[in-house]
């Protein structure tokens, strides 16, 4: 079999075999394959596409290249949440104690941001002590006694995936919905649960920026998922807006907290509410939705999220006193309010601009080296269909430095628009995929 013979095929439009893709994967990883050859099949498969059976296969292939977790240890049904990514979202922060306080494991791994979008890891390292850095045993044991555990992504998870993305990247080829679905779905696979929940974002602050792609990728992965023998669920989710209020890392674990305190904003804990439903479900506690919601209602009624979340954090070598004191948490030196210029209502917010607002403060990563500030960040007071006063704050900026702030709050003013008249907020949850 040679590397030449299947650019061929794929550059006529023709199917690659399961035994062609993992030739070319595993040659690949392993050194064998240069960049160039890989480069031309990114491309022929970027202008030919793949059929679902090639998507399967190349999604199973990259999840084979490195190490694959085996939870068989850990009793019951592991079940896994991920999102797509967007502005504000701490989701995870949340629901995984709500899901696991009713029963199910959550085993996750997890990421940190890069750009205008949060890493749940960065928002983790809010909690003095706490760490991703466990071994698989750690976690294992960890998901057992606690039924939550949060890792970080290792070099040796589907490194064919670090390797395409790096190329495609270079080589424009990142938007092709067949390569985008494999690539997370690699790492899924990887990381060794039984079901999966995905939270595909579609808006202005998401990577898919369209409805339409947004169902079309969320199909493609759940079909994977489910042709992987694992169960698989897809909610598509609005980030034309950001979630909640609060932007930042340590802004937004005190959202999170008091979401589990059941005094989160509204968008907030209805995406909770909705993904959790989705998990206990996944996990096989029940098949009724009505019955499933009310279990993970009942964790924010009775205290039992926020326990879990505690005992979390603290299995993971963080102050679990912070969960109970969060006035504890980074604060930032500088508030500053940001007026409305007019009268009004709220017609949009540009969303990833808000993002690029908690990046400007130092609120997330330029590159891979640059050190966060847990601190800073952005409040919202205003969102989408809210009527506002002339002079009234659309939002409050978190900073430390006072020219960062400045410019925070010209570009922040910038991403909002009004109308004279009342409008509609966007629907969060536009759909489920099954």
């Amino acid at each position: 079999m040679r590397m030449y013979d299947l650019l061929i095929k794929k550059r006529n439009g023709q199917r690659l075999t399961r035994a062609e893709i993992d030739f070319m994967i595993n040659n690949y990883t392993a050194g064998l394959i240069p960049d160039y050859q890989m480069s031309a099949m990114m491309m022929a498969v970027y202008f030919r596409g793949m059929d679902q059976a090639e998507t399967l296969y190349l999604t199973e292939a990259m999840a084979g290249s490195g190490d694959m977790l085996d939870l068989k240890s850990i009793t019951g049904v592991k079940v896994d949440k991920h999102s797509t990514g967007g502005v504000g979202d701490k989701t995870s922060l949340a629901l995984t104690p709500m899901v696991a306080a009713c029963g199910v494991k959550v085993a996750k791994m997890s990421g940190r941001g890069l750009g205008h979008t949060g890493g749940t890891i960065d928002k983790l390292e809010s909690f003095p002590g706490f760490s991703t850095e466990i071994s698989t045993a750690e976690f294992i044991h960890n998901v057992n006694r606690t039924g939550i555990a949060i890792m970080g992504q290792t070099k040796e998870l589907a490194p064919a995936d670090k390797m395409l993305y790096a190329l495609r990247d270079v080589t424009a080829t990142v938007e092709n919905m067949s390569l985008i679905a494999a690539s997370i779905m690699s790492k899924k696979l990887a990381a060794g649960a039984d079901a999966i929940v995905l939270d595909v974002k579609t808006g202005s602050g998401a990577f898919m920026k369209t409805e339409a792609d947004a169902f079309a990728l969320a199909e493609e992965m759940v079909r994977i998922g489910n042709n992987a023998g694992r169960k698989t669920i897809a909610a598509v989710t609005d980030m034309d807006q950001p979630l909640g209020l609060a932007v930042g890392n340590a802004l937004e674990v005190r959202e999170a907290i008091e979401t589990l305190h059941g005094r989160g904003p509204a968008d907030f804990e209805q995406l909770c509410i909705t993904l959790g439903t989705l998990m206990i479900m996944a996990g096989g506690l029940t098949e009724d939705s009505v019955q499933a919601e009310q279990m993970i209602r009942s964790t924010l009624k009775d205290g039992s999220a926020l326990r879990k979340l505690a005992q979390f954090i603290e299995a993971q070598g963080g102050d679990s006193d912070y969960v109970y004191h969060p006035d504890r948490l980074a604060s930032a030196s500088i508030v500053a309010a940001v007026p409305s210029p007019q009268d009004g209502y709220v017609a949009n917010i540009t969303c990833d601009e808000i993002g690029l607002c908690s990046l400007i403060l130092g609120g997330g990563r330029i590159t891979k080296e640059s050190i966060i500030d847990l601190s800073v960040g952005i409040v919202l007071n205003k969102k989408c269909g809210d009527r506002v006063k002339e002079n009234e704050p659309l939002a409050h900026i978190h900073g430390n430095d006072p020219q960062k702030v400045e410019e925070a709050k010209s570009r922040l003013r910038q991403a909002y628009s009004f109308r004279s008249v009342p409008g509609e907020s966007p629907a969060l949850i536009k759909g489920i995929v099954k």
